[in-house]
């Protein structure tokens, strides 16, 4: 990427239309031009946490071939700014871009804790495991600040609620602590993402997350005080981190990791625009093979809807990027599982504490 012209420290580099809205915001040259000449700063890229008062925060996840069925996201947008993620559709829902706003415009929940308690408090709800970070990291850099997913997590313990974190930060050590009162019960699961071993492609990849260094060693950590850890190897993006799966799949297993998984990259929605902005400005001299790999694994397009095959992907590179992963399992992780988390404790607990009568 262009160091002179890239936005410092951000994954997209622009902001798309939103395609809910009529009008659009456009950055025009004759500005920029303006700015240069008068010393200004055309965009000041801050970060912006905006307070947002949902009426519920545990969602119910119908999609089929995702490993989950209820999650909780304490906040809208991510500043990680992973220019892959899917979940930077849902900021237009907010009335916001999928490109540099879903990074900037962070929407923070902070009667979190409070709507939790009030639904595993419920005598009609039956424990089952909900998902922190369903949609964007419960340990992004809002987390120092606002501290929601550690209140949400002394919940969970509270009522002996089963609970699993995704993230790929290591921040969730701070909360050690709860993590490993939750595991003597076998209430928690994580799972830390972790998509390539080489520095240089995490900083373009994935700008504002912890270091490769990091999370590996938080997966060693975790393991170490009892806490079962999947490793996210997600997503594989062909000819960019697809030779790296039997190494990632290695150092997983030797940091303690229970098990594996993986995605092949699709981009839905308006990723698919930001992406190609993207990869044309940080890797111009394989942009036309990386996008051309990732349309033949969804049918000569840069997404795939279909469940079954929308994660997976088809046709020859997919097959082999799924064969490898096969193969990683086999070689690193025969005999280990990943266990089922414990859905006995809660009823009774309902009241916070164990009924005696």
């Amino acid at each position: 990427m262009n160091t002179k012209t890239a936005i410092k420290g951000r994954g997209a580099q622009l902001n798309v239309p939103n395609r809910f809205f009529e009008l659009s915001h456009e950055m025009r040259d004759d500005f920029l031009e303006f700015c240069r000449k008068e010393g200004e700063e055309s965009d000041k890229n801050k970060t912006l946490y905006l307070p947002v008062f949902p009426k519920t925060i545990v969602n119910k996840v119908e999609s089929p071939d995702i490993g989950m069925t209820y999650s909780m996201n304490a906040y809208q947008g991510c500043e990680h700014g992973c220019i892959y993620c899917y979940a930077r559709n849902t900021h237009e829902y907010w009335g916001y871009s999928a490109g540099l706003d879903f990074e900037r415009r962070i929407m923070v929940k902070k009667d979190a804790p409070k709507l939790l308690e009030t639904l595993l408090k419920k005598k009609s709800w039956k424990a089952h495991p909900i998902v922190m970070s369903g949609n964007t990291d419960c340990y992004q850099p809002a987390e120092k600040q606002f501290e929601i997913t550690r209140q949400c997590l002394d919940i969970f313990l509270k009522y002996r609620h089963p609970v699993a974190i995704i993230t790929k930060n290591a921040l969730i050590l701070r909360d050690l602590d709860l993590l490993k009162a939750l595991a003597k019960d076998n209430l928690i699961g994580v799972n830390m993402s972790i998509t390539s071993l080489s520095e240089h492609t995490r900083r373009i990849l994935e700008p504002r997350t912890a270091t490769i260094k990091k999370r590996l060693e938080t997966v060693k950590i975790l393991s170490e005080n009892g806490i079962p850890v999947n490793v996210m190897l997600a997503p594989i993006i062909p000819a960019i981190n697809s030779h790296e799966i039997l190494p990632l799949a290695k150092a997983a297993s030797e940091h303690g990791a229970m098990s594996i998984a993986h995605t092949i990259v699709r981009l839905n929605g308006a990723i698919g625009d930001i992406f190609k902005d993207w990869i044309y400005k940080t890797m111009p001299d394989r942009a036309e093979k990386v996008l051309h790999q990732i349309e033949s694994c969804h049918g000569g397009h840069l997404n795939d809807s279909r469940y079954g095959t929308r994660m997976r992907g088809e046709g020859k590179i997919a097959e082999q990027i799924n064969k490898l992963v096969k193969l990683a399992r086999l070689k690193y992780f025969n005999k280990k599982v990943m266990p089922k988390l414990n859905l006995d404790l809660h009823d009774q607990y309902k009241e916070g504490q164990l009924r005696l009568f």
